[in-house]
């Protein structure tokens, strides 16, 4: 009988029909349900090159023009283009705007295809107009580059390990142009955990806590946008003009906080 009741708690079954309780909550969500440009409540824009120390030597100019990105269908489209043989694309961040400190946040995103295409959903700390980078901390949710096709991965950037930092991972994602995935940051106190689809394939968890090694216990802001070429992207395929990514929905989760007992 003891050996039962030990087997029940340590499974956790519960009655027919019953769910196991989440424990998060939705905090915000953009679903991209309007046409037109993206919410000016949520986002700004990075225009130009990538100057002032913010850009990878990428070739694209990025804009705010509808060409390079608008909501359609239900889905944000962040378009590559190339015309006359300069390329312009976008980049949208949330700065100023949306920014939060822990929680798990989930895209759900379909990536494009090409040689030279870096496709990023990403989040950078708030104080980079203070501290710079990589003192303010980046963490990569998702970064796919097109010369190797079908490899997503996650990557973490602070003052200890930045660049080609060793804080990185991947994952196979067959169907990354073709279908929608979800890429997902689950970022506590203790540790940043990183998942494509539900799968668990990264975790963060330094041993050391200082500001060299763990700047995520401020507000982050996140950014997305596709970028061509540049000292990751890498070489451009010369065949291709356009490079689209398109967005579902970007939501972020917080954990519920208990309720308090009543006196």
């Amino acid at each position: 009988m003891q050996l039962l009741i030990l087997l029940l708690v340590i499974l956790q079954i519960t009655e027919p029909g019953s769910k196991p309780k989440d424990p998060y909550k939705l905090v915000w969500s953009d679903e991209f349900n309007v046409d037109g440009a993206p919410d000016t409540t949520n986002w700004v824009y990075d225009i130009g090159h990538g100057s002032n120390g913010w850009g990878n030597n990428e070739v694209q100019y990025y804009t705010s023009n509808a060409d390079n990105v608008l909501v359609k269908d239900g889905k944000l489209v962040i378009q590559a283009i190339k015309k006359d043989g300069k390329w312009t694309s976008a980049r949208l961040k949330s700065q100023g705007k949306r920014n939060w400190t822990y929680g798990k946040i989930v895209f759900s995103a379909r990536l494009p295809v090409g040689k030279g295409t870096w496709p990023a959903l990403w989040m950078l700390g708030e104080n980079i107009t203070s501290l710079g980078w990589p003192a303010c901390g980046e963490i990569d949710i998702m970064e796919h580059v097109g010369r190797n096709p079908g490899i997503v991965q996650c990557a973490l950037h602070t003052r200890a390990s930045h660049g080609d930092t060793e804080n990185k991972q991947s994952l196979p994602v067959g169907s990354f142009n073709t279908e929608f995935h979800t890429y997902e940051a689950n970022w506590t106190e203790e540790q940043i955990d990183f998942l494509i689809d539900g799968k668990l394939y990264y975790t963060y968890k330094p041993a050391v806590r200082d500001n060299d090694h763990w700047p995520y216990n401020t507000p982050f802001f996140i950014i997305m946008n596709v970028a061509i070429g540049g000292g990751f992207g890498g070489e451009v395929d010369p065949a291709i003009s356009e490079a689209k990514m398109e967005v579902d929905y970007v939501r972020v989760y917080e954990l519920k906080k208990p309720k308090k007992k009543k006196a």
